[in-house]
């Protein structure tokens, strides 16, 4: 059942509006959806939004100035509402809902067991192919911690299956003792598997278990004078027992995920501690804003986000509150998980010690996150004044270019909010118009490209900051004062200059200078300060984003060959080409009646691809 209503032209909605359970949606004038929400009776929840003591929340009490119409779409229980409102949420990202995002930027461990000799590998997308996926790990630095534990302590090959295939003596990683040397040597299939299905214990944190069997294991090749197998076993033990060691959870077993909640205004701190056989992997904070819901509703819909795009979910939850209406949530993870969950609130026993625990690091959390929210605020703020700006930067762009020699030149756009790296709105673009290495020319395209189209004032940036400087920065003005678009501060960031030797012969570089419109003389950032952090971070992830895209483009057009410019014949048909005539040389010194014998390819594509190759010379014709 759908209803759309419209709020202030009538009111009367409120007597019309379902008593069942479901979701509810909230658009603005713009028809763009701002709020999802779910409620176990629909009427009851939408007529405390209009009621004379209103919902808490800033963006309810302007929803007299922003709410256009209310969708009502009604479900036969709460849990379906529950799942209904994270597929909203994910679909729309409204502006007032809890932003959070899992899955697509996080690194897992993948171990694909329909390979005879297995390895892990990261990936970014976690698929339902049948292999095991471990994780997600919320940074490299994390990931790069546990592979190189799996590689000391169980050997498990890392080469790629190409590699593995073709290699004729062992890598490194067997000379350092880190692979068993499955790709040359006669290494036994069953033990590497055994080896495998360790890992893979560890990588779930069943650590007790795993060290129990090995010690066994050591003792008893011991017993069979097998000294360097239990050599091997010792090592594994030292491996897994150093990377728990400043870890451990003294007095605690089992598997549990602790929830720690601390609340200040609008603003809530979550703390998700991952506790597996005793062990604490990690602690996830999320600081969540402008949130005036309950604590039980911000739980609710913030754990069911959490775990529905693959989290693991553990037998045990602890939480902050009364675990009254969390049955719902409760089915939902017993459905993902595929057995049991039990979600408890502990008031005394061992439990109650960690769940203050993580009660504690929420709080530490929310006001380390104040802190260097200030610490940003107050950069932006003396940004403005070093550069004489007329609006405080919140939103900040800049441009560079990439090109080598004139190949391949690309331009990236990063941007940054609130001093802070927003990666999903970066940009890079090929530069299309511009012949040979004209730098400025370069630079009008890819600010022209940007703003030429803009629709929505939300989309410009508060300072623009071009990576150059007077005839960067010169460009830039004039691109925006054809586009009307004048009134954009803009600025020119130029790199440090060598100023020569210094009385111990040590070289000597100016600070980074900045070029301001209407200022003669350049401004010198004092390195060290915040505005210095700030922008030369910026022009470093602006110039990183655009020299990987140069590379990219670069090696593409160097991998190209005759055939990819032959209409009808894709990778496919290349691959098959290539694999009957050995070369390009032999596809070039094929027939027409021999290459209609290659699967896949029809006399007409045949003879489009020997006109193709009459026209190169066949010495330009390699690999």
């Amino acid at each position: 059942m759908t209803e759309e209503l419209t709020i202030f032209d009538h009111v009367s909605f409120l007597l019309d509006a379902p008593i069942t359970s479901g979701v509810y949606i909230m658009y603005d004038h713009r028809e763009v959806v701002i709020y999802v929400g779910k409620a176990k009776n629909l009427k009851a929840r939408l007529k405390q939004y209009f009621a004379k003591t209103p919902d808490p929340r800033p963006f309810v009490l302007s929803l007299p100035h922003i709410l256009s119409t209310i969708q009502t779409i009604s479900t036969h229980n709460e849990k379906e509402a529950l799942i209904l409102e994270r597929t909203l949420i994910l679909r729309y990202s409204p502006r007032y809902n809890i932003a959070i995002k899992f899955g697509s930027g996080h690194l897992y461990l993948k171990l694909d067991q329909q390979k005879s000799w297995p390895r892990f590998y990261v990936t970014r997308q976690r698929g339902k192919d049948g292999a095991r996926y471990f994780g997600p790990y919320l940074s490299g630095s994390d990931l790069r911690a546990m592979t190189q534990v799996v590689e000391r302590a169980f050997q498990i090959r890392t080469c790629d299956d190409r590699d593995f295939r073709n290699r004729a003596r062992p890598c490194m990683q067997f000379q350092i003792k880190r692979c068993s040397g499955p790709c040359v040597l006669p290494v036994d299939r069953d033990v590497y598997l055994q080896e495998v299905e360790s890992a893979c214990r560890f990588l779930l944190g069943r650590h007790p278990e795993l060290l129990k069997e090995l010690k066994q294991k050591m003792f008893e090749a011991s017993k069979r004078l097998e000294f360097e197998r239990a050599a091997r076993f010792r090592d594994q033990i030292q491996s897994i027992e150093r990377s728990l060691q400043p870890q451990e959870v003294a007095g605690f077993f089992g598997d549990h995920d602790v929830i720690g909640l601390y609340r200040s205004d609008d603003h809530a701190q979550l703390i998700v501690m991952e506790v597996r056989g005793g062990v604490l992997l990690r602690s996830r904070p999320f600081l969540l804003e402008d949130q005036g819901a309950d604590n039980i509703q911000l739980l609710v819909t913030f754990l069911h986000l959490y775990y529905a795009e693959g989290t693991p979910v553990p037998k045990e939850l602890l939480i902050p509150v009364e675990a009254q209406g969390f049955t719902s949530l409760g089915e939902r993870l017993a459905e993902l998980r595929g057995g049991a969950v039990y979600i408890k609130y502990p008031q005394r026993g061992r439990l109650v010690r960690l769940l203050a625990m993580a009660q504690q690091n929420a709080e530490q959390s929310f006001f380390q996150a104040q802190r260097a929210t200030k610490v940003r605020e107050e950069t932006l703020v003396h940004l403005k004044k070093l550069l004489k700006l007329t609006q405080i930067p919140r939103r900040i762009e800049c441009f560079d270019i990439s090109i080598f020699q004139g190949e391949a030149p690309m331009a990236s756009n990063v941007v940054f909010e609130n001093a802070l790296p927003r990666k999903q709105k970066y940009r890079v673009r090929s530069i299309k118009t511009v012949e040979g290495t004209d730098d400025f020319a370069m630079m009008r395209e890819a600010i022209t490209r940007r703003f030429q189209n803009i629709q929505d004032a939300d989309e410009l940036p508060h300072l623009l900051v071009v990576d150059g400087g007077k005839g960067q920065l010169g460009v830039a003005l004039a691109v925006l004062a054809d586009l009307g678009l004048n009134y954009i501060d803009v600025v020119g960031l130029a790199k440090s200059r060598f100023q020569g030797e210094s009385q111990d012969g040590s070289m000597t570089y100016s600070s980074e200078r900045i070029f301001v419109p209407g200022i003669k003389s350049a401004i010198a950032l004092r390195p060290g300060t915040g505005s210095h952090r700030l922008l030369t971070q910026l022009r470093d992830e602006a110039h990183r984003v655009a020299i990987t895209a140069h590379r990219k483009k670069r090696s593409r057009q160097r991998l190209s060959s005759p055939l990819d410019e032959v209409a009808g014949v894709g990778p496919k048909r290349r691959k098959a080409l290539l694999k009957s005539f050995g070369s390009l040389r032999g596809v070039y010194k094929a027939s027409v009646e021999e290459l209609v014998l290659v699967s896949g390819i029809s006399p007409t594509v045949a003879q489009a691809i020997y006109k193709a190759f009459r026209i190169e010379s066949p010495n330009d014709v390699t690999l």
